[in-house]
C-alpha cells in the first residue's frame, strides 16, 4: 500500500502499489471487492436525536433538580398537614407553583433551541453527486459512493471531486478548494512529485472529496475514500470535538449547587432553632415548623430563574434575529455577550468572496477601478479623479477586452437581480471591470461582442508556460486573426516584443520592461494577484494546430498590453466593526488558509494588525515545541495563515486555556471543528455550507461581520438584564428568610411572642408559610421578568468584555444583595413590631387606627412590606451605581409588573376569600400609607448607597490636583 502522503509518491509507482492500470483503471469485479472489503465511500453520520430526549435535556440541570426536590417534599409536607383544608388553602400550592415553573421552562427550551448539530450528516449530503471513472478501459459515471482506492477519475470542468486522489495529468485544471482550505483563488494543479511535505493548500498534484473543478481536465488515482479523506478528517474531528458548555450555562449550573446547599443549610437551620426555643406541644406543632422549613427552602431558591432566564434569552433571540443573526441555543445569547476574542476565517467572512480588479498598470501609467464584487458598479479613476479619454483610457480598454476575451467565466444576472459567475472568479473579475467602464458592446457577456468575436481555437494553460491564448476572428475589423493571451507576468513578458501606448504599438525595450516588472512588483508587494495581457494580429487563415510545441509558437512576438492586480476585497462594513470590536475591548484575529502575503494585507485593511506584523503559517506553528509555546503564539498573534482544519481549532483551544471567551466565525467545511469547539461558532448563512451552519450555535443572515458586532451589543445587554433580575431575586430572597429567621429568634424583642394566642410557649412565627409561597408567586417572576427587556444602557459597548473567570455573582454583587436584604428584613420586622404591642416600639393609634392590635393584624402588615420593600426593590436591581429616578419610565413593562403585583397584594389583604387561605385581614387607608412609608425605606438606603459610591469612584479615577509648579 502506498505511504500516507501520495503526493510525494510518483504517480506510475503509486498505480503499481494501488494494483491499478493507468490506461484501463479497475476491472468491474475488482472495483466491487474492493467496495465490499472498505465499505462504500461515505462519510459516517451520527443518528439524529429522538424528540424525547431533546425535551428530556432541558431537565438536566442543578437547578431543575433543586425546584424538583423541592416540589416533592413541598407535596409531601401537603399530604400531611395541608390536605382537607377550605379553599385555597387546601391546594399544594407550593408544589403546583415549583412544578409549573420547571414544566415552562422545559417548553421555552425546546422550542427555541434548534435540533442538535448534525454536521456530519450535513457532510455527507454535500458529496452525493456522480464521478467519471476509467472502468475497463471505458469511462463511466459510477455513484461517488461506490469509487474505490485505485480508481481512476476522469476530471472535467463542473465536476465535483468524490474522493481524494493523486493527479496522473492534467491540462489547465484549475480547482475551487475554499470550502476545503479557505484559499479564495482557483487553484492551477499538475501531475508532478512534490519534493517534500507541504502545507493541505499547496498539495498541488493532489484533489480532494468536496472540492470543484473550476477549469480543464485531468486524470487522478483514488488514494482515500470515506472517513479516510481529508473531509472525512473533518468529520472526525467534529465527532470527537464535544459542545462546549457556554459561560452561562456553567454560572448556573454552579448557582444552582449553591443555592441547593444554601437552602438545605437554612432550613435545618431555621427549623432546628425553632425546636430548640420553643415548646413544642404536639405534632402539629412539628409540621408546622416542617411546613415553614420547606417553605424556607423555596424561598431561598429563586425557583422563576429557568424560566426567567429562558424568556429572556428568547427575547434577546428574537432582537438578534432581527438583526439578522440566528442564535441556535439560548444560553449563546449571553455567551457572545461576553465574547473577548472573535477569531474569523477571512475568505467570505471578511471579504467578499469575489475576486475584483484593483488596480491596471499599462505603458502610460496607473488606473484604479472602483466598486467591489461581482456587480458592474464602480468606474476607472486615476490619481482620485475619474479617468477622461485618452492613452491611458485606451490602454485600460484594450488590457480589460483582451482579458475577458482570454477566458471561459460568464456574468450574469439571476432571477433576483444578483450578478453571478459561472467558472474561474479570477477570469470573472476581467467581465466586470470591464462593463465598469460604461461599454457594455465590449463586454464578452453582450450580443455584440458575442457578433464581432468568434472563438476559433484555444491554447489551454500549462503550469510549465503559466499562460493560456484564445485565437478570435474579428468581424469588425475585416475577419482579423487575433490571438489574446494572458498569464504570469514574468513568463508573458518574455514573449512580447512591442507593447501598447495609446493607440499605437512601440517597441518593448529596456527601460519599458524594467518599468512594467516594477508595476508588478509594487502590486505584488500590495498582496495583489498579477495577471498580464498580450495580443498578436496572425495571418487571415491562421488555424491553432494540435501540436502542443507548434501551437506555443504563436505566442511568440506579442505585443504587451497591461496587467492588473486582483484581489478578493475586504467587505467595508467590516472594517468598521471590527474598529467598534475593538473599542469594546474584544481582540479580533484572522484565520486563515490563504496565502500569509495576501492575509497581512486584508488584516492590516481591516485594522485588525498594523502593517508589517508578523504572521505564522500552519507549517510555522507545527514547528513551536510544547503546549506553551503555542498558547504564547495564539495570544501573541492575530493573523494566521495556511492553516489546517486542525490548526484552527488548536488556535480557539488554546485561546480559551488562556481564559478567552472564543467567537469563531466561518463560513467553509475547514472551519467547522474549530466552530463547534468555540464558546460560540458563528457560520454564515448565504456562502456558507451546510456543514459549518450546523456546526455553529450562530447564523449571520446577511453573511456581514458587522453583524456580529451588533449581535455583541444584544449579547452584553442581555447580561446587563441578567445581572439585574439575579440582583433582585437574590436580595429579595434573601429578605424573606432573613425575615422568619430574625423573627423568630427575636419574637420576645419585638413582641410576636407577648402577643400570639395561647403564648407561653406555642410556636410563634412572624410570617406563614403559605404567606411566603405568595410572596414568591406575585413578586419573584413578573417584575424580574420585566427586567430582563430593560434598554440596553448606551455605554455597554464602552466597557471591556467580562472575564471568564468573573461570575455572573461577582463580590461587589454579592454584598449588594446582602444590603438589600437585610434591609428589606429590618423594615418587616420594624412593620411587625409597630403593629404589636410590648416590643420595641408601640403601636400608634393616630397612624394605625384605634386597637386592638392583633397577631394577624400586624402579619398582614408585615406580609405587606416585605412584598412593597420587594417591588420598590426593582427600581434599585436596574442599576448598581445608577439612581433609579434615571429614566425611570424607560421600561414600561417593569411599572405594568409592579402595578399587577400590587393589585395582587391589595386583593389577598381585602377578599374574604384569600384571608381565609393566606390568613390575612383588611387594612385600613392610614395603615396601608404606613406599609409603603415603611417599605419604601429600602429605595432611600439604596439611592444613599450610590451616591456613596458615585462620589468615591470620581474621587478615585480623578486626575491628582498639581500646584503652578507642577507638583500634586
Amino acid at each position: 500500500m502506498p505511504q500516507a502522503n501520495p503526493s510525494l509518491i510518483d504517480s506510475a509507482d503509486l498505480a503499481v502499489s494501488l494494483g491499478t492500470d493507468l490506461e484501463r483503471g479497475l476491472g468491474t469485479e475488482e472495483a466491487a471487492q474492493r467496495l465490499q472489503a472498505d465499505g462504500p465511500n461515505e462519510l459516517r453520520a451520527v443518528p439524529p436525536v429522538p424528540m424525547w430526549r431533546r425535551a428530556l435535556a432541558q431537565l438536566q440541570d442543578p437547578l431543575v433538580y433543586l425546584l424538583g426536590a423541592a416540589a416533592a417534599v413541598a407535596l409531601a409536607a401537603w399530604w400531611f398537614e395541608g390536605r382537607g383544608q377550605a379553599g385555597v388553602a387546601g391546594w399544594p400550592l407550593d408544589a403546583i407553583v415549583i412544578a409549573g415553573v420547571v414544566v415552562l421552562n422545559a417548553v421555552l427550551g425546546w422550542l427555541q433551541e434548534a435540533k442538535a448539530a448534525q454536521a456530519v450528516a450535513a457532510l455527507a449530503k454535500m458529496t452525493t453527486a456522480t464521478s467519471a471513472v476509467l472502468r475497463d478501459g471505458a469511462v463511466t459515471r459510477v455513484p461517488s459512493a461506490e469509487l474505490v482506492k485505485g480508481d481512476v477519475l476522469v476530471l472535467a470542468e463542473g465536476d465535483a471531486v468524490g474522493a481524494d486522489a493523486r493527479l496522473v495529468q492534467a491540462a489547465a485544471l484549475k480547482l475551487l478548494e475554499a470550502p476545503l482550505t479557505g484559499e479564495s483563488e482557483a487553484v492551477l494543479k499538475n501531475a508532478a512529485r512534490l519534493p517534500g511535505p507541504v502545507a493541505l493548500g499547496d498539495r498541488l498534484n493532489m484533489v480532494f472529496k468536496g472540492t470543484a473543478v473550476a477549469q480543464g481536465t485531468g486524470q487522478a488515482i483514488v488514494t482515500a475514500t470515506g472517513m479516510q479523506t481529508e473531509m472525512g478528517g473533518i468529520a472526525t474531528l467534529l465527532d470527537t470535538t464535544p459542545d462546549a458548555p457556554t459561560p452561562l450555562q456553567v454560572e448556573v449550573a454552579h448557582l444552582g449547587k449553591v443555592l441547593g446547599i444554601a437552602a438545605l443549610v437554612i432550613a435545618a437551620l431555621v427549623v432546628v432553632t425553632i425546636l430548640l426555643i420553643s415548646d413544642i406541644h404536639g405534632v402539629a406543632d412539628v409540621i408546622t415548623v416542617l411546613l415553614l422549613g420547606v417553605s424556607l427552602a423555596v424561598a431561598a431558591v429563586p425557583e422563576g430563574l429557568p424560566a426567567i432566564l429562558s424568556v429572556v434569552l428568547a427575547m434577546g433571540v428574537r432582537r438578534m434575529a432581527r438583526h439578522h443573526a440566528i442564535v441556535k441555543q439560548l444560553a449563546s445569547v449571553e455567551t457572545l455577550g461576553s465574547a473577548s476574542v472573535i477569531a474569523s476565517d477571512k475568505t467570505g467572512t471578511l471579504t467578499r468572496g469575489e475576486m475584483t480588479v484593483q488596480r491596471v498598470m499599462t505603458a502610460s501609467g496607473r488606473s484604479d477601478i472602483t466598486g467591489v464584487g461581482y456587480a458592474p458598479e464602480g468606474r476607472a479613476e486615476t490619481a482620485g479623479t475619474e479617468l477622461a479619454e485618452g492613452p491611458l483610457r485606451l490602454e485600460l480598454q484594450a488590457v480589460l477586452r483582451g482579458g475577458s476575451l482570454a477566458g471561459n467565466a460568464q456574468l450574469q444576472q439571476d432571477e433576483t437581480g444578483t450578478w453571478v459567475i459561472q467558472g474561474d472568479p479570477t477570469e470573472a473579475a476581467f467581465l466586470v471591470a470591464e462593463r465598469k467602464l460604461g461599454d457594455p458592446a465590449k463586454s464578452e457577456a453582450t450580443p455584440e461582442t458575442e457578433e464581432r468575436f468568434e472563438r476559433i481555437g484555444e491554447i489551454p494553460f500549462t503550469s510549465q508556460r503559466k499562460m493560456m491564448s484564445v485565437l478570435l476572428v474579428d468581424h469588425a475589423d475585416g475577419d482579423a486573426h487575433v490571438l489574446f493571451t494572458k498569464g504570469a507576468p514574468d513568463e508573458l513578458l518574455a514573449h512580447c516584443t512591442h507593447a501598447r501606448r495609446g493607440e499605437d504599438t512601440v517597441a518593448l525595450d529596456a527601460a519599458l520592461h524594467a518599468q512594467v516588472l516594477a508595476d508588478v512588483a509594487a502590486m505584488t508587494g500590495d498582496a495583489l494577484r498579477t495577471l498580464a495581457v498580450a495580443r498578436r494580429t496572425l495571418a487571415p487563415d491562421a488555424q491553432i494546430p494540435n501540436d502542443a510545441d507548434e501551437a506555443a509558437a504563436f505566442e511568440q512576438g506579442l505585443e504587451y498590453l497591461g496587467t492588473v492586480g486582483i484581489i478578493d476585497p475586504p467587505r467595508e462594513e467590516a472594517a468598521v466593526a471590527i474598529a467598534e470590536a475593538r473599542q469594546a475591548g474584544i481582540r479580533v484575529i484572522m484565520i486563515t488558509g490563504d496565502h500569509p502575503r495576501t492575509a497581512a494585507r486584508i488584516a492590516a485593511d481591516l485594522g485588525i494588525v498594523d502593517a508589517g506584523a508578523p504572521v505564522l503559517t500552519g507549517i510555522e506553528l507545527d514547528k513551536l515545541g510544547d503546549d506553551a509555546a503555542f498558547a504564547a503564539a495564539a495570544q501573541n498573534t492575530s493573523v494566521f495563515a495556511r492553516v489546517a482544519p486542525r490548526h484552527k481549532l488548536r488556535i480557539v483551544q488554546a485561546l480559551q486555556g488562556s481564559g478567552q471567551v472564543v467567537a469563531m466565525t466561518g463560513d467553509g467545511v475547514n472551519d467547522a471543528p474549530a466552530l463547534k469547539a468555540a464558546d460560540i461558532g458563528v457560520a454564515m448563512g448565504v456562502a456558507g455550507t451546510e456543514v459549518s451552519k450546523e456546526a455553529a450555535r450562530m447564523i449571520l443572515a446577511d453573511d456581514h461581520f458587522a453583524t456580529i458586532v451588533l449581535a455583541v451589543r444584544e449579547g452584553r445587554g442581555v447580561l446587563d438584564n441578567i445581572r439585574k433580575f439575579l440582583r433582585y431575586l437574590l436580595s429579595s430572597n434573601l429578605a424573606e428568610v432573613l425575615t422568619v429567621f430574625a423573627g423568630v429568634v427575636g419574637a420576645g424583642v419585638i413582641g410576636l411572642k407577648a402577643t400570639a394566642t395561647g403564648s407561653g410557649g406555642a410556636v410563634v412565627l412572624p410570617l406563614l408559610a403559605t404567606q411566603i409561597l405568595w410572596i414568591n408567586l406575585i413578586t419573584d417572576t413578573g417584575p424580574a421578568l420585566a427586567m430582563g427587556v430593560d434598554p440596553i444602557a448606551d455605554d455597554v459597548m464602552a466597557r471591556k468584555p467580562r472575564p471568564r473567570s468573573q461570575g455572573i455573582l461577582d463580590t461587589a454583587m454579592a454584598w449588594g444583595v446582602v444590603e438589600g436584604g437585610v434591609v428589606m428584613a429590618v423594615l418587616t420586622l420594624l412593620t411587625l413590631d409597630l403593629f404589636l404591642p410590648g416590643g420595641l416600639i408601640e403601636p400608634v393609634d393616630s397612624w394605625l387606627g384605634a386597637g386592638p392590635h392583633s397577631l394577624e393584624l400586624a402579619r398582614t402588615a408585615a406580609f405587606t412590606v416585605l412584598v412593597l420593600t420587594q417591588l420598590f426593590n426593582c427600581f434599585n436591581a436596574r442599576s448598581a451605581s445608577a439612581s433609579a429616578f434615571l429614566a425611570p419610565f424607560s421600561n414600561r413593562w417593569l411599572w405594568a409588573a409592579v402595578a399587577l403585583s400590587a393589585a395582587l397584594q391589595a386583593a389577598v389583604v381585602h377578599l374574604p376569600f384569600l384571608n381565609l387561605a393566606f390568613g390575612t385581614v383588611p387594612l385600613s387607608a392610614g395603615q396601608w400609607g404606613v406599609c409603603v412609608a415603611m417599605a419604601s425605606g429600602v429605595l432611600w438606603f439604596s439611592e444613599a448607597r450610590k451616591l456613596v459610591r458615585r462620589r468615591w469612584t470620581r474621587q478615585a479615577t480623578a486626575p491628582p490636583v498639581t500646584d503652578r509648579a507642577g507638583l500634586s
